[in-house]
């Protein structure tokens, strides 16, 4: 039973109790503002540390980086991309064997030489093997492969006839039914599929003749259970790494093929064409306005010129159209020469369609100004709007496009050829529907082929 406390003990004890269960405030002179900056010099202070760490990190694995980079490219010059990284996987794997096994047979010299020294043996010699491979790519792009391939195969059954299949050994055969389709390809289907059915072989005659009563070397179980425990993460994570290989290339082969569609094919009918396959393309617009462009005095410019640098100054012209393109929500066709078509209001319709389309031809004269005073050529285009009624769809099966016809399209055509080099030439509905908020030049009556004679306009800017 506790005693009674005394009066100045009870006291005493309250007073303690309330100062406990008080609420803890900062001092009166506390500044929240100084709190905060203090807070915020430790963060700074933390950051500085971990930014200095990573420096020191990336400058210590730098040249280890470097190195393993430079042994992953011995001996793949010359051959084409997709094989060199193949090739670069194999030199990967055998830098793996080669440490491995080095280091197997420092542990298995450490633990008993006199013992070991058949299996130290052959761990030197699979060692030794596994470095001659960036020279047996010298031979052909197979080379390397088997010679890992056949070194493994053998060295697995012997090391199994050394320990007994309680050791694991034999389970490392099983990686063999994913890898070879890695270090071969699949273009080797006959060999990948003779190495895989090998393994398989002698691991189903390593497992049923070797149990450990039979074993060269007599192990205890914390040896075997070491060595299983090796086997089974070296098995399970080479055939990891073989699948994951496998997705990736697939992976990188399908965002290749989708980057490569979404630059041919506007990207609302990518997703079509990939939602339903087979299924053609086709639509109507009821409006939608089409640009051409084209360039005068091109002929004689580009016999002047040579090949080189006209592809060189029609690249960058057409990139610049592109951006511009893009900028203005204009869907860019395709080029034909050193003609360039463009439609706003396909394959996604908008209401201001003339609009967009004077936006961006007003800007290609522009960046056509520029171009022509940066290089000194005398370059100049002409341009033709028309909007109406039109049709798109995708056409052909291999070498596919989406393209876009009807009456605009021609219009915009015989617009742009009778143009003047240097103007943008309307049809009588852009004319009408650009008036207000463009300044626009009759320039009156027009034969054009095929419709009689028509007003026309020319665009001159943009309305402030």
């Amino acid at each position: 039973m506790r005693p009674p406390l005394d009066e100045h003990a009870r006291g005493h004890a309250s007073s303690t109790r309330a100062e406990a269960c008080a609420p803890i405030t900062p001092p009166v002179n506390a500044n929240p503002r100084s709190l905060s900056v203090h807070a915020s010099s430790r963060v700074a202070t933390i950051e500085r540390v971990w930014r200095g760490f990573r420096g020191l990190l990336r400058t210590l694995l730098s040249p280890a980086g470097r190195l393993l980079s430079w042994l992953a490219t011995l001996g793949t010059a010359g051959y084409p991309p997709d094989t060199q990284r193949r090739l670069k996987i194999i030199n990967m794997i055998s830098v793996i064997i080669v440490i491995s096994t080095l280091v197997f047979a420092y542990q298995q010299a450490m633990a008993d030489y006199a013992k070991m020294r058949p299996v130290i043996l052959m761990n030197l010699l699979l060692a030794g093997i596994a470095m001659l491979v960036p020279l047996a790519h010298r031979i052909n792009d197979i080379a390397g492969a088997l010679l890992i391939a056949v070194a493994e195969l053998f060295a697995l059954l012997f090391f199994t006839a050394y320990f007994g299949r309680s050791a694991g050994t034999p389970l490392m055969y099983v990686a063999f039914s994913a890898a070879p389709f890695v270090v071969f390809g699949l273009g080797r289907i006959r060999l990948v599929l003779a190495t895989v059915f090998t393994a398989l072989a002698l691991h189903l005659y390593a497992w049923f003749s070797f149990p450990r009563s039979v074993a060269l070397l007599a192990m205890d179980n914390a040896f075997l259970n070491a060595n299983y425990l090796q086997g089974a993460v070296t098995t399970f994570g080479l055939i990891a790494a073989s699948v994951y290989y496998a997705f990736r290339l697939v992976e990188r082969a399908k965002a290749e093929t989708e980057s490569l569609l979404r630059n041919i094919l506007p990207d609302s009918v990518v997703d079509r064409l990939k939602a339903s396959p087979g299924t053609a393309v086709a639509d109507s617009f009821e409006e939608a306005t089409v640009l051409f462009c084209d360039i005068t005095g091109f002929v004689p410019l580009a016999r002047r010129l040579g090949a080189a640098e006209v592809v060189r100054l029609l690249n960058r012209m057409v990139s610049e159209f592109d951006a511009l393109a893009s900028r203005h929500g204009v869907e860019k066709i395709k080029t034909i020469g050193d003609a360039y078509m463009a439609v706003a209001g396909v394959p996604e319709r908008c209401s201001d369609c003339p609009e967009r389309a004077a936006r961006l031809a007003i800007d290609m004269l522009a960046a056509v100004e520029r171009l022509r005073s940066e290089t000194g050529l005398e370059i100049a285009v002409r341009i033709g709007l028309a909007t109406g009624p039109v049709m798109a769809g995708v056409i052909g099966t291999n070498t596919f496009s989406y393209d876009v016809w009807g009456d605009a399209v021609n219009m915009a055509a015989r617009l742009e050829s009778l143009s003047t080099p240097g103007r943008i030439h309307v049809c009588p509905d852009c004319g009408r529907r650009l008036e207000k908020s463009f300044v626009v030049q009759s320039r009156g009556l027009v034969e054009i082929k095929g419709l009689g004679p028509r007003e026309t306009w020319y665009l001159e800017r943009e309305r402030t």
